[in-house]
């Protein structure tokens, strides 16, 4: 007996495997099982047997007979089916409206939530500012704290105006020394001019007085010269004689 079981189950499942339902379809089934009250396949649908109650209950009150009795139980039939069927709706609508108002309460949630996601998205943009701001005036106190350790590791204001005091005399007495030693300079150049012209006056002069000795030793070789000559001249002539 388990044997065959198993068998039927595994048969069913391989047809329940083949004739599967698509979502559409499902969709459709459900939905008209939800209108007739269906829950099973198997059985009567309660809107049907509400309507065979209400069909025997209007039939026998139609009949001529005297069938009170039978037209009493069929109401109670009737109504006891219609209750039965009717409280499945109350459900049902309860249902929907409880459905109705967490619909409308996850909305309000939603729009809530959507809210602070915009609230909070804002808020993130103002401290990704307020970070940057922030980096910036670190930024700009780290640079403050350098400064301020390099203007300590200086000497004290007195100090620094001291040797800047004696640097600005020492630079007067250099622009002094500079000035002296231009004009010594000047007048080195004026001097040095005059000794070059001087040099120059005396070269042109000694040259003056050589080409004049020169000159006078050159008459003076020529009038011996000439002299010599005439000496010459009156010998011969006395041996002539």
């Amino acid at each position: 007996m388990l044997v065959k079981g198993r068998k039927v189950a595994g048969r069913g499942e391989a047809m329940a495997a083949h004739y599967a339902f698509g979502p559409l379809e499902d969709d459709m089934i459900i939905k008209h099982r939800l209108l007739t009250r269906t829950t099973t396949t198997r059985g009567e649908p309660p809107l049907k047997k509400l309507q065979k109650k209400f069909t025997s209950f209007a039939l026998e009150i139609e009949k001529d007979a005297d069938n009170y009795s039978d037209c009493e139980r069929l109401a109670k039939a009737f109504l006891q089916e219609l209750t039965t069927f009717e409280l499945p709706l109350l459900k049902s609508k309860a249902v929907i409206d409880a459905n109705l108002r967490e619909k409308e309460n996850f909305n309000e949630l939603k729009d809530e939530i959507n809210r602070q996601i915009f609230q909070a998205q804002a808020d993130i943009e103002d401290l990704k500012k307020q970070l940057e701001e922030s980096k910036i005036e670190r930024q700009h106190k780290e640079e403050c704290e350098a400064i301020r350790r390099l203007v300590g590791m200086q000497p004290p204001r007195s100090e620094t105006q001291k040797i800047i005091t004696d640097l600005e005399k020492e630079i007067a007495m250099l622009e002094a020394e500079n000035t002296a030693g231009s004009r010594t300079l000047e007048l080195r150049k004026k001097q040095f001019a005059l000794l070059l012209y001087v040099v120059d006056e005396l070269q042109n002069t000694i040259e003056v007085e050589q080409r004049s000795l020169i000159e006078e030793m050159r008459i003076a070789l020529d009038d011996q010269k000439h002299g010599v000559e005439d000496a010459s001249g009156g010998s011969e002539a006395m041996a002539v004689d």
